[in-house]
């Protein structure tokens, strides 16, 4: 039976400008899919530069007013985006399943992180407060005022549409920015519904523009002087691409890029809990997301047997529809994403000595409904080394490749050599090996008998090296921090009648650079 939340006809997604839904006619369209059927199942707008330049002025305009509404008045708008959350959570959780095909239940834990930032974001208010320095010279204090910098604009990838949302938007506009979003192209539904929310609470016109296209979207900020700064989630190349165009535009970015995350079996590891949360780590989210597991570090005297391990729960991994709850994996986006996996399995053997393929999950079987869906099963190459392609380049599927390591020493050293730097976990019973990981792996993330290590929304999220350009990481205090810049005001007062305080004794030699 059809899940009645699921839309009905071909689906026409819309940019949301000022307020407003906006059709671009005579543009092109591009289709979109169902990734567990393979379905064209409607079309989004590819967006020109009339859409984008109405996107920009209306947040500009809308910024000015929207800056001076009290903070109480602002954050009141973010408490009703929760509370609409709240009241929608499946409706957004299906469409995420629909679009992205994220299985269901793990759409289900997007959207409840969400609303978790989205709380976070309430308490704005808190966190923007700024400080004053009594009397740093006679009659003269000193204050720190923490005010919005302008309009923003963010792209967000296919893999967390919800997610990167609640980021960048719920901070931003609490702190009195406005926002102008592009969605990917391949899941634009979960935006579109969010669209709907912010008509219905009155959010006012052009604080949220959504527009749809592609990447001449971006294009269009770094030399806009209404433009304050861009936010990114995507691939590492992107991010430099566009770390260098908002440098040459004085923009201030956030972008968090590509990941090849290692996890670490030590020989005293609770080898029950590593493969379940290896299953986590390297097939959730059908292995599409910065933190998956792609690497998996074993010492010797583990290796065989954690392997065995390993291929036997990869096994029991079923595929299927992302809206089936019996499934554990859905597919992967796209064709040319399964075929990219199929292509570093090609290479990763070609360039192997040794190296083998002892799960093959590139011809999956599938149900009927699912037959023309975008699948690859979980596929695990042993012996893989790191002068192999695989071993550097961020896939983006459920491949793993395994590697023996000697010890610690060799695994940090792994990590240190790799041109990212997001997560690492380590699995072990040992507070040593546990705090000695922690304190050496040269990445943003760690985690210790953890195989996803995601801060919770109320710390920072983001790596180090290749995996984050830019000035913060999200989320958290760091996050608020970005969509802020802080004011210093040096005031001088005088009593009206008289009677100032004696100032202390001046030098004439001595010509002070500050106000004194």
């Amino acid at each position: 039976m059809e899940n009645p939340m699921i839309p009905t006809g071909p689906i026409r997604i819309k940019n949301f400008i000022n307020g407003q839904w906006r059709e671009e006619k005579g543009g092109h369209a591009l289709p979109l899919y169902n990734p567990s059927t393979g379905e064209e199942i409607g079309s989004l707008p590819l967006s020109g530069g009339d859409a984008a330049q109405a996107a920009i002025a209306g947040s500009h305009e809308a910024y000015f007013s929207w800056k001076n509404r009290s903070v109480a008045n602002r954050v009141g708008f973010v408490h009703a985006i929760r509370a609409r959350m709240e009241r929608d959570f499946e409706k957004l959780a299906v469409y995420i399943a629909y679009d992205q095909a994220k299985h269901i239940s793990e759409a289900r834990g997007e959207v409840r992180r969400v609303i978790e930032l989205v709380e976070m974001a309430c308490s704005v208010p808190a966190l923007i407060q700024g400080d004053t320095l009594d009397q740093v010279s006679a009659n003269i204090s000193c204050k720190i005022v923490k005010q919005p910098l302008g309009v923003f604009g963010g792209v967000a990838p296919f893999n967390f549409p919800a997610l990167v949302f609640g980021w960048f938007i719920p901070f931003a506009i609490a702190a009195g920015n406005t926002f102008i979003f592009k969605p990917s192209s391949k899941s634009p539904l979960f935006m579109q519904g969010m669209c709907e929310i912010f008509q219905e609470i009155g959010l006012p016109p052009g604080v949220v523009n959504v527009v749809h296209g592609d990447r001449s979207i971006p294009g269009s900020w770094y030399e806009d002087a209404r433009i304050a700064g861009v936010c990114l989630v995507g691939s590492t190349l992107t991010a430099k691409k566009m770390a260098a165009a908002c440098a040459n535009g004085a923009k201030r970015s956030m972008l968090l890029g590509g990941a090849k995350n290692l996890l670490l079996v030590m020989e005293d590891a609770d080898i029950d809990l590593f493969i379940e949360n290896f299953l986590n780590s390297c097939y959730g989210s059908a292995g599409q997301r910065c933190l998956a597991g792609s690497i998996v570090a074993i010492v010797p005297d583990l290796y065989e047997a954690v392997l065995e391990r390993m291929i036997a729960a990869s096994k029991t991994v079923r595929l299927g529809d992302a809206m089936d709850p019996d499934v554990y994996m859905g597919p992967l986006i796209s064709p040319e994403a399964v075929e990219n996996v199929k292509k570093y399995v090609d290479i990763a053997l070609a360039h192997g000595k040794g190296c083998e393929l002892v799960l093959d999950g590139r011809n999956p079987v599938l149900p009927a409904k699912n037959k023309n869906g975008f699948f690859v099963g979980p596929t695990v190459i042993k012996n893989v080394t790191p002068c192999n392609p695989l071993f550097s380049t961020e896939v983006f599927g459920p491949l793993v490749a395994v590697t023996k390591v000697a010890g610690m020493g060799e695994a940090l050293a792994l990590i240190r050599a790799s041109e990212f730097g997001n997560g690492a976990c380590v699995f072990t019973q040992n507070q040593h090996y546990a705090e000695t990981f922690s304190r050496e792996a040269d990445v943003g993330m760690v985690g210790v008998n953890i195989g996803v290590c995601a801060p919770h929304p109320y710390a920072p999220f983001g790596g180090i090296k290749g995996s984050l350009l830019g000035t913060n990481k999200v989320q958290g205090k760091c996050g608020i921090d970005f969509f802020t810049q802080d004011k210093v005001v040096t005031i001088r007062t005088k009593s009206p009648g008289g009677g100032e305080a004696a100032s202390r004794p001046s030098d004439s030699s001595v010509r002070s650079c500050v106000a004194s």
